[in-house]
């Protein structure tokens, strides 16, 4: 079975951002998902310019080519002031067609609403574009209570039960996609 070629999109470029303590988890969890491969993309490693200047930039173009590998993307990020930040507005507008008839799922963390409030706006983003937003998503109340140094999670069992089913449900759809998209590329039925 080829694997599915999965983006883990970092969504934070804050300082002392929690991000990276829960994508790595997010990705350890996703390593024990069989038939999956993780590429994880984050905004801080790559030399992307401080605006939109065209596409022929080299950082835009080494992200386009490598969101345009993927099958499917799990996006992680957090809820700032009610909604998703600046920084993962950026990543996402900079590509258009790497996004197309591809599944996204979303793992969030924040305050009170566990980044709820972000995710719902990214699904109107990620319709615009084309992608397939999964129903299910994996989300952390009060993150920052709930990973200890050096990012371990507290009482994981439900978050890591509530991913896999998200992580199954991706590469069911991952893996439609792409059928889908060999047998009649996704440009053909735009108009």
């Amino acid at each position: 079975m080829d694997p599915l070629r999965t983006a883990l999109i970092l969504g934070s470029t804050r300082a002392g951002r929690l991000c990276d303590e829960v994508a790595a988890w997010t990705a350890g969890v996703a390593a024990s998902q069989p038939g999956l491969t993780i590429d994880r993309i984050d905004p801080l490693e790559h030399d992307l310019p401080c605006r939109h200047d065209g596409h022929r930039h080299p950082g835009l173009v080494a992200l386009r080519q490598r969101l345009a590998l993927a099958d499917a993307f799990l996006v992680v990020t957090p809820e700032y002031n009610h909604g998703y930040p600046a920084a993962l507005k950026f990543l996402i507008d900079s590509v258009q067609e790497p996004w197309h008839a591809k599944p996204v799922g979303f793992v969030s963390y924040g305050g009170i609403s566990g980044g709820i409030r972000a995710v719902e706006q990214l699904r109107q983003v990620f319709a615009k574009l084309h992608a397939v937003t999964l129903r299910n998503a994996v989300s952390f109340a009060h993150a920052w209570e709930r990973f200890t140094p050096p990012g371990t999670l507290q009482d994981p069992e439900p978050a890591e039960a509530a991913l896999q089913a998200l992580l199954c449900q991706l590469d069911w759809w991952g893996r439609a996609l792409r059928r889908a998209r060999q047998e009649r590329p996704y440009r053909e039925v735009l108009g």
